[in-house]
């Protein structure tokens, strides 16, 4: 049987309150950080011929959190965005850009735009949310997110065994790996185990 490759890897970086926690910080500390991990993801991805990344950034179901919260997880994800200018990639950031909850700091980058040269291409989902994505069709009849591709793997951090809305259309055929570690206790161990597991599977998108 020939090894399956992801082309397209999905991102559910969790757990960053849990972190907070459990060393005695606010909940709303854990969030920053989940930056450098990040970038060590993305470059990693690289090196191992990844052809598209997708973050979960948040979603609109988490603007309910708490204000400390939402506005730390709110910047979390500009900054993210802005360490991410700096490597070269073609960037897209997706989500309800009409909310209140979106950053306006953004709003660039709601066209995929390529930065710094270009190359991978990267999704943030930004105040993202499924019914949003699927209920607002742009003007050529398709849904919002119609420029991400198909996800071939989607890997969740922090345990536990749920989508939480990550893009209901792409991750129809994708494969589930879970790390019980936190998101900001990353390795760049995790995403080569991912692919290995992934390796190993039966992909045969039902045929």
């Amino acid at each position: 049987m020939k090894k399956a490759t992801p082309r397209h890897i999905g991102i559910i970086p969790d757990g960053n309150r849990r972190w907070a926690a459990e060393r005695g910080l606010n909940k709303e500390d854990g969030y920053a950080y989940g930056l450098a991990p990040g970038l060590q993801l993305v470059r990693k991805a690289k090196e191992f011929g990844i052809e598209e990344l997708t973050y979960y950034g948040f979603t609109a179901d988490n603007c309910k959190r708490p204000k400390a919260q939402f506005e730390a997880f709110r910047t979390a994800c500009v900054d993210a965005v802005q360490l991410l200018t700096k490597e070269g990639a073609d960037l897209l950031v997706l989500g309800d850009q009409r909310s209140k909850c979106f950053p306006g700091e953004l709003a660039p980058y709601t066209t995929r735009t390529a930065i710094n040269g270009g190359g991978i291409k990267l999704n943030f989902l930004v105040n993202y949310g499924w019914q949003w994505d699927l209920s607002h069709i742009r003007q050529d009849g398709m849904p919002y997110s119609a420029d991400v591709s198909r996800i071939d793997l989607i890997v969740r951090w922090g345990g536990m065994r749920r989508l939480s809305g990550f893009l209901p259309i792409q991750s129809v055929y994708s494969d589930f790996y879970v790390i019980d570690r936190y998101w900001p206790d990353y390795r760049n161990s995790d995403l080569r185990d991912a692919i290995d597991w992934y390796a190993r599977q039966d992909v045969t998108l039902g045929g």
